[in-house]
């Protein structure tokens, strides 16, 4: 087990702030990113330290002391969006791709990505695209994406964290990934979302 994460134990208050100090900027972007609102991330960040200090006797040393903190701030952020759903959020639903009687694409799906992904001036700008494009997505279509393909949960975990079965859960991130692609083209041509 990690050396702060004796200290912790043992209450050391230097520790704490050490450890506030070490992973506070991180974890606020973890928080950040499911939140999108900067006063509700840094709540979410206080909740998520106030758990992990109240359950630092618990901490095994199984995962890395980042890692275990990592997961309890997601949750706590996780959380506070649960909270947060009484209020209406857009739907997002004109963000899929629509289909015809026959079961094809009712318009034409063209590819998105630049030409020659290896130059690196165009890989950022991709990647840059797809942040903006992700913050863009409604809540029920972003929490999917950050939850698998940022944090890399797999269907199981993806499905509790949201509270729903791995199918749904599978459903829902390929629905998320159809609304960022949609997105994606709509930035790419220029066209307003």
């Amino acid at each position: 087990m990690d050396a702060l994460a004796d200290r912790l134990k043992a209450g050391d208050a230097e520790a704490f702030e050490e450890l506030v100090r070490t992973y506070g900027g991180r974890l606020r972007a973890v928080a950040l990113s499911v939140l999108h609102d900067p006063a509700d991330a840094d709540e979410a960040l206080q909740e998520g330290f106030l758990a992990a200090f109240r359950s630092i006797g618990r901490f095994e040393g199984r995962s890395q002391l980042g890692t275990w903190l990592h997961r309890i701030v997601l949750n706590a952020a996780l959380m506070k969006l649960r909270a947060k759903r009484s209020r209406p959020d857009q739907d997002g639903e004109e963000l899929l791709p629509q289909f015809t009687s026959n079961g094809v694409f009712a318009e034409r799906q063209d590819d998105w990505g630049p030409e020659g992904v290896e130059d690196e001036v165009a890989r950022g700008e991709l990647c840059a695209r797809v942040r903006e494009c992700v913050a863009e997505l409604p809540e029920k279509f972003r929490i999917p994406l950050m939850l698998r393909d940022v944090e890399g949960l797999s269907a199981l975990e993806m499905a509790e964290r949201l509270g729903t079965t791995a199918n749904a859960a599978k459903i829902r991130l390929h629905r998320a990934r159809q609304a960022l692609r949609t997105l994606l083209e709509r930035q790419r041509v220029g066209v307003a979302a």
